[in-house]
């Protein structure tokens, strides 16, 4: 195998995922800030350019990091990240789901449509107009989940998972880009500093 990666949060939620399975892939770094992931060579691999791209062996192409994570929670030996029932496997689910689309998604595009316009006007539709709106509903959604966090240590519930690795590193990811923690939603914050402190963290 073969993990095509680079800078951001997303190849970090795959390395974040590795390093506390245990794991070790070849790497090979993509410069997206040259946009190199727009090119011929890696759009012969990826035709939607994105980053990261796991490769198997026999050629096939596993892209979107949940998708990434699961294929090497279910492949690969050791603990899993996802859930040892269908019960918590549900729950992992639930709440990375539900953490991607209520704070990933618009915490993403609000820095899309403002401090990363320069970088991608010209590489996706981005909307400018609606960039403080789309930061606001992720502050939104950080407030409901610091009530949830109020009841457990982690967001899926009492164990730490794949859910878990995707908030923290586009939290991580927003504190560098002008959209810092609201330090006021203490259960969020804490959290945060637990996972801080994770030496997968650093991946």
């Amino acid at each position: 195998m073969k993990l095509y990666n680079s800078v951001g949060p997303n190849p970090q939620v795959v390395r974040m995922f590795m390093a506390e399975r245990g794991l070790t892939i070849p790497l090979e770094d993509v410069d997206i800030m040259k946009g190199d992931n727009r090119q011929d060579g890696y759009l012969a691999i990826n035709p939607a350019g994105q980053l990261p791209a796991l490769l198997l062996d026999d050629g096939m192409l596993i892209t979107e990091i949940t998708a990434i994570c699961e294929y090497l929670d279910e492949t690969q030996a050791g603990d899993s990240l996802i859930g040892a029932t269908p019960e918590e496997r549900a729950q992992t689910r639930r709440w990375t789901r539900w953490a991607d689309l209520q704070i990933v998604e618009p915490l993403t595009s609000g820095f899309r449509a403002a401090e990363g316009l320069p970088m991608f006007k010209d590489r996706m539709r981005c909307l400018p107009e609606a960039a403080e709106g789309l930061k606001a509903i992720a502050q939104d959604n950080l407030a409901f989940l610091d009530k949830q966090l109020a009841e457990r240590d982690y967001l899926a519930g009492d164990h730490f998972s794949l859910a878990d690795i995707l908030l923290f590193c586009f939290l991580a990811f927003g504190e560098q880009v002008g959209q810092p923690l609201n330090r006021d939603l203490k259960n969020v914050a804490a959290w945060f500093d637990r996972m801080a402190k994770r030496e997968s963290a650093k991946a």
